[in-house]
């Protein structure tokens, strides 16, 4: 685990202590992770109990005993100690094809929208997309200042007007136009579709060769760090009220798995392997990340395209 993907999976921590109500601070924008100082132990430390302490009206190692176990729990992390005033000490728990197991758990674990989706003025649009994000995460209603754009979903469709609505920053003009009904690469919104549905067919023609997707062997890829990245982006689109973050992730995941997919199935007279069946479960988990992604933006996800 690099030092980035602990500070993150502290962040995560912090973020569940604070949606339980253990902790009433703001979520930092990030937390430092260094070398233990003399008296330290484990592998990392991190004084974010102590950075903490003062906006919770606690003390530091009370705050620290909230987050210790919350940490623990992550994947990859081997164990938590106290030090000091309020240090967390860290050990991390160095097994790639566990960590690639629990990355993949999370992107299949999608969370998806319920009810139709609203279409109207992008006021309307980004508020109650945002609303949801928010309330997902464990955040309070807020309110953005949305640079309005006319409806034009009697013309186009509801899915790429709310993609025009929310693919592009509160303050920036979105765009609906006829380039996204277009099926060609340069349309982002038919390039993350595609890979979706790209997806579910690895899955479909896995199944009639015989096999699944497991993960028994760990394979060097890009895609990995879009699937480990998911929970971050998801959690900072809802504290920033920025659903167009979600957009560029789902891109992002999409370009990864389309550059990926070619490596999944068995060519020639090749028989499945632990390899095949390893590359499958991260094209699955991928799937899973673009289709709820989708859904939280209020999109359909076609499984044939």
């Amino acid at each position: 685990m690099t030092p980035a993907e602990l500070s993150r999976t502290v962040r995560h921590a912090v973020c569940r202590a604070v949606a339980d109500g253990a902790l009433a601070v703001e979520v930092p924008e990030s937390v430092r992770v260094e070398r233990p100082r003399p008296g330290g132990c484990g592998d990392w430390a991190t004084n974010v109990a102590l950075r903490l302490a003062g906006p919770a009206g606690r003390p530091a190692r009370a705050v620290a005993e909230e987050l210790r176990a919350r940490i623990a729990a992550e994947p990859g992390i081997g164990e938590v100690e106290i030090t000091g005033a309020g240090f967390l000490n860290i050990t991390v728990d160095e097994d790639p094809l566990e960590r690639r197991r629990a990355v993949i758990g999370r992107a299949l674990r999608q969370p998806r929208r319920h009810g139709n989706p609203i279409t109207g003025d992008r006021g309307t649009v980004w508020a109650e997309t945002v609303g949801l994000l928010r309330d997902a995460r464990g955040y309070g209603p807020a309110s953005v200042p949305v640079r309005e754009c006319r409806d034009m979903s009697g013309e186009l469709g509801t899915d790429p007007v709310r993609w025009a609505f929310l693919a592009v920053a509160a303050g920036d003009r979105a765009r609906p136009g006829a380039e996204l009904l277009r099926q060609r690469e340069s349309n982002p919104l038919f390039t993350v579709r595609y890979a979706y549905s790209r997806s579910r067919a690895l899955v479909r023609e896995a199944a009639r060769l015989g096999f699944t997707g497991s993960t028994e062997q760990f394979v060097e890829t890009e895609l990995e760090r879009w699937l480990a990245d998911w929970p971050e982006a998801l959690d900072s689109a809802a504290r920033l009220c920025a659903p167009d973050r979600i957009a560029r992730h789902l891109e992002g995941t999409a370009d990864a798995l389309l550059g990926f997919q070619h490596t999944v199935l068995p060519v020639g007279g090749e028989k499945p392997s632990a390899a095949h069946r390893s590359r499958l479960a991260l094209a699955e988990a991928a799937g899973g990340v673009l289709s709820g992604g989708l859904s939280l933006l209020g999109i359909s996800a076609p499984q044939h395209l």
